[in-house]
Parts: C-alpha cells; sequence; structure tokens
C-alpha cells in the first residue's frame, strides 16, 4: 500500500484527519518529528476519533532517520506535494508503496528536502495563481485518491 510522509506537522486536527484517512484506505503515515503537538492532543484525539488505533503511523526523530528506514531494495519513489513544483500530481504513475510527502502546513517542504528529488517527483495540486495553498489534510486525500484510483483502488471497496 501507499506511504503517506508528513515532515514536521504543526496541527493537530489536520494530522488527525489524515490518521482517519489512512486507517480507512490502508495507507501507512510516517511522522516526521519534530512535531508540532503531543499526539496525545485532546485535538488530535477529536479529529482522528477512534481511528489513531487502527491507523499503521510510525515515527521518526528525524527525516534522516525516516529515509534510512525507507530505503530498501525495490523501485519506489518518493514524491514530495509542494507549491514548489511543476507537475501536475494526476501526471505521476503511482505504484504500490511509493511514498507522498508533505510539508509543514505554515512553511511547507524545505528547500534542503526538496533538492534531494528530481523535478519529475516535486508534485503540484492545480490551484488558482493568487491563491498560497490548499489545506495539508485536503492535499493528501486529493493526492492519495488519485494514486489510489490509479491501482482500481484494489483492496477497497
Amino acid at each position: 500500500m501507499f506511504e503517506i510522509a508528513l515532515y514536521e506537522p504543526e496541527i493537530p486536527p489536520n494530522t488527525g484527519n489524515i490518521m482517519r484517512l489512512c486507517a480507512n484506505t490502508g495507507c501507512r503515515l510516517h511522522l516526521i518529528h519534530p512535531l508540532g503537538f503531543d499526539l496525545d492532543e485532546k485535538k488530535l484525539r477529536r479529529a482522528g476519533l477512534d481511528y489513531r488505533d487502527l491507523a499503521n503511523v510510525t515515527e521518526y526523530k528525524n527525516f534522516a532517520d525516516f529515509l534510512a528506514a525507507m530505503n530498501h531494495p525495490g523501485s519506489r519513489t518518493i514524491y514530495a506535494l509542494t507549491t514548489k513544483g511543476s507537475v501536475n500530481y494526476s501526471s505521476a504513475t503511482f505504484k504500490p508503496d511509493d511514498i507522498l510527502l508533505f510539508g509543514p502546513e505554515t512553511r511547507g517542504l524545505p528547500d534542503k528536502v526538496l533538492d534531494e528529488l528530481a523535478e519529475h517527483q516535486k508534485l503540484r495540486v492545480p490551484m488558482l495563481a493568487s491563491s498560497r495553498s490548499i489545506n495539508l489534510a485536503n492535499t493528501v486525500a486529493i493526492s492519495i485518491y488519485e494514486a489510489l484510483r490509479q491501482q482500481n483502488f484494489a483492496g477497497l471497496e
């Protein structure tokens, strides 16, 4: 199944909503510290409802540890969803076990992370030119459902 990685997420309800999405799609969620909240925070529990225990969530102390854990033989690709991307997310060809990486809500993925990726790995969700960004939880849902659609929603009813 697909991997969703949140790099230093800041807003508990977004992460809670994404946990719920993962629990309902079978995606694995990776949280890269530091987090802008405690995982036991009430706002996170409210957004994630009782899905926290149903979601497959792994935490990493930093991005280097996350990359080390994700670097195993195979053909998985890391796709960064970023407003700095030039490739429409629906143009990517997603494969099971690919990783969709998202940055913190207030600042997005840092250049040091984006610089490690090829241009075709930097995806963008189209929006009006005058817009700054789309909500993190919404962007995760938009992009993961495109990846799932490409797999004919395998395993989902």
